[in-house]
């Protein structure tokens, strides 16, 4: 009886054990399914992965040529290379300038173009996974990363960047806006451009909440259809019903002008680049953009914002009551932007700031910054003198 028992024991244990190597495999098959397995992975950008095979006269078609912008530099980082440009007097109001999620920093190049012929020395970068600059993969795109990368940014200059104007455009002004409530001291003021932060709940579609939760749809298969999806509303569409729903195409287009693209100059020494054809090269060339792109919409500063924003509130609170004026921050928004509802944001942002809040609106779409950049740079301006 005794050996019978014990027989019974071992091959259950032999059972038990092979069922456990068999779950551990198959939990490694669907890991590997689900996730995109790039930990600690950084992605290169086309600055190592395409240009080195280029031709002198492909060179010079590049839709975002790396020369689009004076004082470019490549900042090595433990997080990859920063693609950075610099420009502008050294002795001037110094201006941080922080793009979109769909675009290089080439889309402000107009603005930073302008704030520098009045003075300003000004400061752009390619967020990560965008344009030149390299995606660290494995790491979630939150404000902890944003806000690291801005810090990096500043610190590679060879002026003192310890206080500074910050202006940020659409996933952009999110991340500004939280940098400024966690770095109140390094910010002497802040600008939003049609940002997003306060983008509420009822936008945002449940087919699009389903496709970019984590872990639902298998990861691989996942970036094929996002890659597909950004791809395709870069050419002029039908005129689709709006209902009110911010789905992938309408986040990359409203961020690519098809209307009049070619009368917005964002680069001065190549007036012929277009943020359309920068944008269409980025999803082709730029192995990082997809998921970058994907990681922002997760973990990117887009809604529910509310108490970072009463953070700077409270700082404006707290400078005009030592100043004794009002200090106010700059939202310019346009009258036509699918994405950010003009009417939504001012009460939105009214009741976080009061009357700490300067709210201009431009007759644009979400494009407003690329397409009347003359008219948004006066606007600034106009703030800080």
């Amino acid at each position: 009886m005794a050996s019978y028992v014990k027989e019974v024991y071992e091959n259950l244990d032999r059972r038990l054990a092979t069922a456990s190597v068999t779950a551990f495999a198959l939990g490694l098959l669907v890991r590997g399914f689900l996730v995109s397995g790039k930990h600690g992975q950084i992605v290169a950008s086309p600055l190592s992965t395409l240009l080195p095979k280029l031709s002198t006269d492909e060179h010079k078609n590049l839709p975002y040529p790396p020369d689009s912008l004076p004082g470019a530099r490549d900042v090595q980082s433990p997080y990859g290379s920063i693609r950075v440009y610099e420009f502008g007097p050294e002795t001037g109001r110094k201006v941080l300038l922080v793009h979109g999620i769909s675009t290089p920093c080439l889309a402000l190049g107009g603005i930073a173009h302008q704030l520098a012929d009045k003075g300003c020395r000004v400061m752009l970068f390619d967020l990560f996974g965008r344009g030149y600059s390299e995606n660290p993969a494995d790491l979630p795109h939150d404000i902890r990363l944003f806000s690291t990368q801005i810090l990096l940014a500043t610190a590679s200059s060879p002026l003192p960047w310890h206080r500074f104007s910050i202006v940020g455009y659409s996933l952009g002004g999110g991340i500004s806006a939280g940098f400024a409530a966690y770095f109140p001291h390094n910010i002497e003021s802040l600008v939003l451009l049609c940002p997003s932060g306060l983008i509420r709940a009822r936008h945002f579609s449940r087919s699009n909440r389903l496709l970019y939760s984590e872990g639902v749809i298998p990861e691989p298969l996942l970036l094929r259809l996002v890659k597909r999806r950004l791809k395709t509303p870069l050419y002029p569409p039908k005129a689709p019903k709006n209902d009110g729903k911010i789905g992938t195409e309408q986040a990359v287009k409203a961020e690519v002008p098809i209307e009049s693209n070619s009368t917005a100059v964002l680069s001065r020494k190549h007036p012929d680049v277009t943020i359309e054809r920068a944008v269409v090269h980025q999803v082709d060339h730029h192995d990082g953009f997809v998921s970058a792109f994907m990681s922002s919409i997760r973990y990117g500063p887009i809604q529910n914002q509310h108490e970072l924003w009463g953070r700077i509130s409270a700082e404006l609170a707290q400078r005009s009551s030592e100043s004794g004026a009002n200090a106010k921050l700059l939202i310019i928004a346009g009258d036509r932007d699918s994405i950010i509802d003009a009417t939504e944001l001012r009460e939105d942002a009214t009741a976080v700031f009061g009357d700490h809040l300067h709210f201009e609106v431009v007759s644009a779409g979400h494009d407003a910054p690329i397409v009347k950049a003359v008219e948004v740079s006066n606007l600034i301006w106009q703030s800080w003198n």
